[in-house]
């Protein structure tokens, strides 16, 4: 079995949302809907008018950390959220009632209540479509015109993850709460 992370070069991000939007067309999410799986966050120009620093808007694209302690999995009065067979946090839609604590709990408001089904869903690292395929890229990946995203196994010493970690300094969101995301940034 993997243990699948995924490596973010922000700063190659154009926020053109492809990503996005090939994650609802993979996922059956609606389009339009707003920080479901993924998103891209903004962060705007300092500054005033003419001094404007341009450097500073940044774009950070984000999604459900999929951590090795999660509390989101810890809260769940239901065992609706749970690890599956590689790493990758999951939500049994069937024994989801509903009743939010996952989305209390998560960090990095990486959760949402899924309209059509009436249950709280997240980003699976493409585990029910492209993963059980056989295809081993995440459709956000695949995408991407700047090639942000690295996915693989980071049990993998020679996979592309693993070696961009190796090589490239990274820092991870919320490092600081002990929830040991497997989303790294790579700097």
């Amino acid at each position: 079995m993997a243990r699948y992370g995924m490596a973010l070069d922000y700063k190659n991000c154009i926020n053109c949302k492809a990503c996005e939007v090939a994650c609802k067309e993979e996922n059956g999410v609606l389009l339009g809907a707003d920080k479901h799986r993924i998103w891209v966050g903004v962060n705007e120009v300092e500054g005033e008018w003419p001094l404007l620093d341009i450097v500073s808007s940044t774009f950070l694209p984000s999604q459900c950390q999929h951590c090795d302690n999660a509390p989101c999995q810890e809260v769940c009065p239901t065992h609706a959220t749970y690890y599956d067979e590689n790493g990758v946090v999951r939500v049994d839609s069937n024994k989801c009632i509903l009743c939010s604590y996952c989305m209390n709990a998560c960090p990095y408001d990486a959760r949402y209540v899924d309209d059509r089904t009436m249950t709280v869903d997240k980003c699976t690292f493409c585990s029910d479509t492209r993963l059980a395929r056989g295809e081993t890229t995440t459709a956000c990946q695949n995408t991407c015109p700047t090639k942000v995203r690295t996915f693989g196994d980071l049990d993998d010493p020679e996979s592309e993850i693993s070696i961009l970690l190796k090589t490239r300094e990274h820092f991870s969101l919320k490092s600081h709460l002990g929830t040991k995301p497997k989303l790294f940034y790579l700097t």
